[in-house]
């Protein structure tokens, strides 16, 4: 969508029937509409691929089907990426696998029950990788790139860790999908809640095996390859680091925050469960916004000159341009899109237009596309003990003054 341009109202004079009759018609005039639109990019290249703009759907239920990934790239994705495909046998629990949580303005309640006038907090899941095989998907991932060569295909792949064995089922992985077509590969070290140890944040909360199983993968793969990190560390710079080591090509963040449902004063049971029972589960959406854009902030001041896709709280341009300022080449979207039709045709406008719009805006700055801006406020994020005191403050970093020769 390009953006609104100031008109300016002109005289028509129309004949009809021989006879001259004038009529003042105010019309939108836009002159240099296509010149200013050709002068902005939404373009970006990112580890090497080429994308139609920087906005991806992220792995999850909605991109699990061929149908949903090819709608997708019909609504204007530039990239989507696939449900995370995996060798072991998957077996989800009984009932609902995600919900979302709303909150009122009245008294601030958060719950999964829909109440008029609430508005979206976050979303919930416990559901696993993908149940499909990978026999399943690989004549799937040809025919989207057949059906459209133009958009990128990034396939997510999850195998365990510890041994050989489970190295080469990463190594297999990461050829069959490349061999059928994926533009590229994301190493899923993040879901919160895999039902196997070995798998999932549990290595990516080890700097060590997120490493070994990156430098596996990157010993066959052809494609670049991207790994998605959990945000259920302190430090994940330090993970970031050891993927980069192994020969990531990018770090993707925030996989959905560790948690737990909400239990219902009512009924005194998990608003979510199994027979009464719950397992720790994925927060996502709006409530984790601030929290993934720290997470990230951690990253892209470690590494500025490495590439990240950011990922949380997105639902239209102003909360992708905070990744993006942060040093994002790319974002991705899930919450937002799941409640909308499945795939985000109007979510997918809103960012596209978004990104039109602030592109004109800014346009006597000479930014004509991402790279103009990208990064420009990771260095304001400082230590607190940075931020600017009261003039005439007596502070030394929140120590005491010490006395002596050592104050020097």
């Amino acid at each position: 969508m390009l953006g609104m341009v100031p008109f300016t109202p002109f005289r028509v004079t129309i004949s009809s029937l021989g006879l001259a009759s004038e009529y003042t018609l105010t019309l939108r005039r836009q002159p240099d509409i296509l010149e200013r639109h050709m002068a902005t990019d939404r373009a970006v290249s990112f580890t090497g691929i080429s994308f139609q703009n920087p906005f991806l759907l992220s792995s999850a239920p909605p991109t699990e089907s061929e149908s949903n990934i090819l709608r997708a790239f019909e609504a204007g994705w530039g990239g989507v990426v696939t449900k995370t495909i995996g060798l072991h046998p998957v077996t989800n629990v009984v009932g609902a696998k995600a919900k979302f949580m709303r909150t009122s303005p009245e008294d601030s309640c958060v719950s999964m029950k829909k109440r008029p006038g609430a508005a979206l907090h976050s979303s919930w899941n416990w559901e696993l990788i993908s149940d499909k095989t990978i026999d399943w998907w690989l004549p799937r991932i040809r025919r989207i790139k057949e059906a459209f060569p133009d958009r990128v295909l990034i396939a997510s792949v999850m195998a365990g860790s510890g041994n050989d064995k489970e190295l080469k089922n990463w190594q297999h992985l990461a050829q069959g999908c490349q061999d059928a077509g994926a533009d590229g590969l994301e190493l899923n070290f993040s879901c919160p809640h895999m039902d196997r140890r070995d798998m999932g944040s549990n290595i990516g909360k080890d700097e060590g095996l997120c490493s070994v199983v990156t430098e596996a993968v990157r010993e066959v793969a052809t494609v670049p390859v991207w790994c998605k990190l959990t945000p259920a560390t302190a430090e994940i710079e330090v993970e970031a680091g050891a993927c980069f080591r192994g020969g990531a090509d990018a770090i993707v963040s925030s996989n959905t925050f560790p948690s737990i449902p909400i239990i219902d004063p009512e009924t005194l049971e998990f608003e979510i469960n199994v027979d009464g029972f719950v397992s720790s589960g994925g927060l996502g959406g709006p409530a984790i916004l601030p929290l993934s854009l720290a997470k990230m902030s951690q990253m892209t001041r470690a590494f500025p000159d490495r590439s990240f896709s950011g990922i949380g709280g997105i639902s239209d341009f102003n909360q992708a341009l905070s990744y993006i300022l942060l040093g994002c080449g790319t974002v991705q979207v899930c919450t937002a899109a799941m409640l909308d039709q499945a795939v985000g045709p109007n979510v997918i406008k809103r960012l596209l237009a978004g990104l039109d719009a602030f592109l004109e805006r800014n346009a006597a700055r000479g930014w004509t596309g991402v790279e103009d801006f990208r990064g420009i406020r990771r260095d304001r994020i400082v230590a607190q003990s940075e931020i600017r005191r009261p003039k005439g403050e007596d502070y030394h970093s929140g120590y005491e003054t010490v006395e002596g020769y050592a104050t020097a």
